[in-house]
Parts: structure tokens; sequence; C-alpha cells
């Protein structure tokens, strides 16, 4: 079954800006407790079209990133139908391969599934996240030379392979999950953003 999504990605964490999983690095403090987001602007998995849905993470990563034994709440968007929740789901854990099967092989265990409104904006370079009851987060681009957004690419992990990532800080962070023992509340701590293409 083929795949294609074109959308965006918010992403918070907690590590200090800049984010060291980015290049390898082990996360600060050695462990990552981070919430992830994509959405859909358009998309089609399989003859589903999936546009304008978002689908989220909450991860705890108990060392450096490549070596995976992530622990993870996934987020499907409440709006979605059963026949698009089944297309997101096939996509985001791997089985259809492609650029997020390369993700989602870092992913060791999936806590539960949890359909959720999900509030997900991004205006100038400011973003706004909300997923259900788990997750608050504002994010804002760093800037530099002439306020152009400040950009990483090439980098040896990416939660939007293939594309640019604009980091920065986010005012805030808040995250809780008894399943995965997470509870964060954070200011000015890691921020990421960017948009994507994802083929499979």
């Amino acid at each position: 079954m083929a795949y294609r999504l074109e959308g965006q990605l918010l992403e918070v964490c907690t590590c200090k800006a800049i984010c060291p999983c980015w290049i390898g690095d082990d996360p600060d403090g050695g462990t990552c407790d981070g919430t992830l987001a994509w959405h859909i602007n358009k998309g089609d998995v399989g003859g589903t079209d999936v546009s304008g849905l978002t689908f989220g993470m909450l991860a705890h990563i108990p060392g450096n990133v490549l070596k995976g034994n992530w622990r993870a709440l996934a987020f499907v968007d409440e709006r979605a139908s059963p026949a698009q929740e089944d297309a997101l789901l096939s996509v985001f854990t791997g089985k259809l391969g492609g650029p997020v099967a390369d993700l989602a092989q870092l992913v060791g265990e999936v806590v539960g599934v949890e359909r959720v409104k999900i509030q997900f904006d991004v205006q100038e370079g400011s973003g706004r996240l909300r997923i259900g009851d788990k997750v608050e987060a504002d994010l804002e681009c760093a800037r530099g030379p002439g306020s152009r957004p400040t950009v990483m690419s090439d980098t040896i992990f990416s939660t939007i392979p293939g594309s640019p990532a604009y980091i920065g800080r986010a005012p805030r962070y808040w995250a809780k999950s008894d399943a995965l023992g997470i509870n964060v509340d954070l200011q000015g701590y890691n921020s990421v953003q960017g948009s994507f293409v994802f083929e499979g």
C-alpha cells in the first residue's frame, strides 16, 4: 500500500536548545521526554484521504536517540474516521515502509493509542500544540541575521527525514502521562518546526 503525506511538524522535548539528539549525541540529562506532532495538509494512504488530520506521539527516550527502545503513547486526531485511523497507524507504526518506518523502528513499546482533540497551529514561526489532556506546548523559532529562521539540515537524526528543521525554544512545555512516567513542566527548552513530504 502506497502513501504520500505533506504537512508540518511541531516537536518539543526536555533537552536544552539545540537538542543534541539531532546530531546523534546523548540527550541532556541522559534521557529525553519529547512530544512530536505531524499535521497532514495533504495526504493519501492507499486511497484513503487523510488530509487535515494530525498524528502525535509522546515518547520517553531512555538514552541515545539512535539506540531506540523508546516507549511511546500515540495520539490519533479525534476527527479521523476508523478507516483514516487505520491508515495513519499503518504509516506511523512503520508497516508501510518508507521514511516514517526508519523513525518508527526506534519505538520499542507503544503503551497505548488515544483518540484525542489535537490543536496544531503555526503562524509566522510560532507554534501552538495541544494534545488532549496530555500535552500543552508553545514554540518559537530561533532567528538569525535579518530575522531569518535558524535551520538544521542533513542531520544524522530527524523526525522529518529529508527536510530542513527550524530550531528554537518552547516558552511552555507541559506533558503528563502516568503510563510513561512523564511529568514535565518547563520553559525555554528545545523546540523544532518543519515541513515534510513522506512517500512510501
